[in-house]
């Protein structure tokens, strides 16, 4: 069964900003692979202009979150769901809820409403109160206005089944597996030897910037530490104030050169992942793929990915005993390994897409049959 699949709640293909984008790429491609007929919609602001991307046809909505801020997001889902309403298509993928929810009445009636979960926003702390008091009545409306629902964590799918008792599918993301040529390319001057610890991420709070660098500050060691990530956000430039004065902490900004971050990952000493909010990280899994050795932040999200096979802090105190006492022995090449077997085997984007294929078909006729049943269509 071939179908007509729309693909929204994202800034668009090809990515250039995050998570969702990132998956999209990947599994719209990959329908199209596989015969299906799939359209995402782009922000009219997207560097990318053309209507089609390998085989996805692609639709360009106003989006004026450029001129007016956060509000803007809310207007382009609007937009990009009322065009969606005149396109029948079978099935309607919603990547995430934040701003799309709330129009859950514009769904369109006669497809198939399929959303993403995302990853617990409410949780975030760089969202003041109010925000996030409106983050749970976001994800309460998306519960009510999709039919069936995708978790990327299997702890997001246990939080869903307590809170409104609803089965969700688990897949995550995926990741790409480098071959031996992809391999040798890991030999930046940059990236040398072993010789440095390495974070990736955005700076926002929940994801324990400053905790890892106080606990590298307060260490002994030589090596330097290397920050990638945009730090022009409030948050960014109290970190870069803070430590300033310790000449080992390198921040690099923002890197969109995929080969030269995995060539950072795979080199590091020590990979640090500090998110502690959120589904399966696109990040952790790279770091994964790239073969780096990882520390990461102590939570449900990233032992169920990670499992026995990483080093966990939860402070300063723990980052600092990590950075001075970790080995790169053959029970650490081992963790490097085991993760490495776990991208091949669970987190593969072939693996990914057709889990994601199964489901859409499963969705798509148990709704249809249930239709047919009760005389809606």
């Amino acid at each position: 069964m071939k179908l007509r699949i729309g693909i929204l709640g994202t800034r668009g293909i090809p990515n250039y900003y995050g998570g969702f984008e990132h998956i999209s790429e990947y599994v719209s491609e990959g329908l199209v692979k596989r015969g299906h007929s799939v359209t995402v919609y782009n922000s009219h602001n997207h560097p990318y202009s053309a209507a089609t991307w390998n085989g996805v046809t692609i639709k360009h909505c106003y989006d004026p979150e450029y001129r007016i801020g956060t509000a803007g997001q809310f207007i382009y889902d609007m937009n990009c769901l009322l065009d969606a309403r005149k396109q029948n298509f079978d099935v309607v993928l919603l990547m995430g809820y934040t701003s799309s929810s709330i129009w859950g009445k514009l769904y369109p009636k006669n497809s198939t409403i399929i959303t993403n979960m995302d990853g617990l926003e409410w949780k975030r702390s760089k969202y003041s109160k109010p925000v996030q008091q409106f983050l749970k009545y976001a994800e309460k409306l998306a519960v009510k206005y999709s039919n069936y629902y995708i978790s990327d964590s299997k702890v997001i799918r246990s939080y869903l089944a307590e809170k409104y008792a609803i089965n969700s599918q688990y897949i995550p993301y995926g990741a790409d597996v480098y071959t031996e040529a992809e391999r040798e390319q890991f030999s930046y001057t940059e990236a040398l030897n072993e010789d440095y610890f390495l974070l990736m991420a955005r700076m926002e709070p929940e994801n324990n910037i400053e905790a890892i660098l106080d606990g590298f500050n307060h260490s002994n060691s030589n090596r330097k530490f290397k920050v990638l990530g945009d730090t022009a956000n409030r948050y960014g430039k109290f970190i870069t104030h803070k430590f300033a004065n310790d000449s080992r902490i390198e921040f690099k900004g923002s890197i969109f050169d995929n080969n030269r971050v995995r060539a950072l990952q795979n080199n590091s000493y020590l990979y640090f992942h500090g998110h502690s909010v959120g589904g399966t990280n696109p990040s952790l899994l790279e770091a994964m793929a790239s073969e780096a050795l990882i520390a990461a932040h102590d939570n449900p999200f990233n032992k169920s990915v990670l499992s026995s096979d990483a080093f966990y802090f939860s402070n300063a105190e723990g980052v600092k005993d990590l950075v001075e006492n970790v080995q790169r022995k053959d029970i650490e090449k081992t963790m490097v390994r085991n993760n490495l077997q776990k991208i091949q085997y669970q987190f593969n984007w072939e693996k990914v897409v057709d889990e994601y294929e199964d489901f859409i078909l499963q969705c798509y006729g148990q709704l249809n049959h249930e239709r047919i049943i009760t005389g809606q269509r």
